[in-house]
């Protein structure tokens, strides 16, 4: 299955959960269409497992092949298969590059990665699903620190997780740490994903 391209607002909506994070999509609290406010329905269980993959996937943009790979992978890992799975997609490249502030948006971040702006360690890296290593600098390339488009996203970054730091003189930040479960997204149901792939298995 390919990317999702329609509109993110109606999409957010429809799930319930913010897949921006910025929150201006749920300012009506319903799904849309003309008949959106009754439009919630009880879901069985398996509908339930689905919406939070789903949820989950289309938040960080990741495609369905590319996704269950990822899970695959955690379930091989030692730990809780969820939260490690989460942690796995935080780690992605066009993730961080969104949370230290380089673009608004993970759309943007991905866009960024992929037109070579961004360095780790110091090297050029356009795969937007690069696993980021705790330790890993993340930077941005020297002709790349002009752009207006990044400029204007830092200068907007309200919030900056505790599991990177961000030097502002350099215009780089460093992953110190994985993220814990608690600062991990709230809205998703984690064991909900972990039993939708058990069934599928």
């Amino acid at each position: 299955m390919s990317r999702y391209t329609g509109p993110k607002f109606k999409l957010s909506r429809r799930l319930g959960i913010s897949l921006s994070g910025s929150g201006k999509e749920l300012k009506r609290p319903f799904p849309p269409g003309q008949h959106g406010p009754g439009q919630r329905k009880k879901l069985s269980n398996y509908g339930m497992q689905l919406q939070e993959k789903q949820k989950l996937r289309l938040m960080y943009g990741v495609h369905e092949k590319q996704f269950r790979n990822l899970y695959s992978f955690a379930a091989k890992q030692k730990g809780i298969t969820g939260e490690t799975f989460m942690q796995l997609l935080e780690s992605r490249l066009d993730n961080l590059v969104f949370r230290l502030g380089f673009s608004n948006s993970r759309a943007g971040a991905r866009q960024l990665v992929a037109h070579g702006h961004v360095t780790v360690n110091g090297k050029k890296v356009d795969i937007a699903s690069y696993s980021v290593k705790t330790g890993d600098v993340i930077g941005l390339r020297e002709k790349s620190r002009g752009l207006s488009v990044i400029k204007e996203a830092l200068a907007n970054r309200n919030y900056l997780p505790a599991y990177v730091e961000f030097n502002e003189a350099a215009l780089e930040g460093k992953y110190v740490r994985l993220p814990e479960r608690s600062e991990l997204p709230q809205e998703i149901d984690e064991k909900q994903i972990v039993e939708f792939y058990n069934r599928l298995s």
